[in-house]
């Protein structure tokens, strides 16, 4: 993957130097389309090893990001996705204690979403293979779409082994809700709660990786 520290995860590059991490995607919506994004990057398991390697310069041939090079990038994204039409109510937390970071938002509607990370992009902050177009919604026909988006094997299989361990167990976790009840969806890999206005789905990155659990799905509402 070229320019590794940028490529895969959203805005924490100190993740991509443990194994042990967690990603958290989580959307709220409500019935007339509008709604709350978060993304929660959690790499708590490994703060003693995220502690020590903070106080190094380079690890396997890589400088390691300082905090307040990553405060800035996170302060960054906050300020672009601010900027996007669409968007409200940035917010973002950030715990080099437990190495845990947050940015949330309000949304119009949830293709808003799309158009920030697109502007992540183009900025720089995500690197150009991270997936932008990943929601779609119609209203009228009471569908929302998770869509599909490309597998990172070729870039994977191109690393070297040092990079690839940092998957071994890296989670995704993503959860949906709504204020509609759900009629039924296309991939049954993501859990309907009992109440049926959520959806979850846990997935191992290399899993995802690999093609071997799918992100998309498309939801029908009642």
């Amino acid at each position: 993957m070229k320019n590794f520290l940028k490529l895969f995860l959203l805005l924490f590059p100190l993740l991509l130097l443990t194994s042990c991490f967690d990603i958290l995607d989580k959307v709220n919506v409500k019935a007339d389309g509008t709604g709350e994004y978060t993304i929660i990057l959690n790499a708590s398991k490994s703060k003693t090893r995220l502690a020590s390697i903070s106080k190094m310069e380079t690890i396997n041939g890589k400088k390691v990001p300082k905090k307040s090079e990553i405060e800035n990038k996170i302060n960054e994204a906050a300020r672009i996705f601010k900027a996007t039409p669409g968007i409200s109510n940035v917010k973002t937390s950030m715990d080099f204690d437990n190495y845990i970071i947050k940015l949330s938002c309000n949304f119009k509607k949830i293709e808003n979403i799309n158009a920030g990370l697109e502007q992540l992009k183009a900025k720089n902050i995500l690197g150009k293979m991270i997936p932008t177009q990943i929601y779609s919604q119609n209203l009228q026909k009471k569908l929302l779409t998770r869509n599909k988006v490309n597998t990172f094997k070729e870039d994977y299989d191109k690393m070297g082994k040092a990079d690839k361990e940092i998957f071994n167990n890296a989670r995704y976790t993503s959860v949906m809700q709504f204020e509609n009840a759900v009629k039924s969806q296309t991939n049954n890999a993501y859990l309907l709660a009992p109440n049926k206005k959520a959806l979850k789905l846990e997935a191992d990155i290399l899993d995802l990786i690999f093609q071997k659990k799918q992100l998309q799905n498309t939801i029908l509402f009642q």
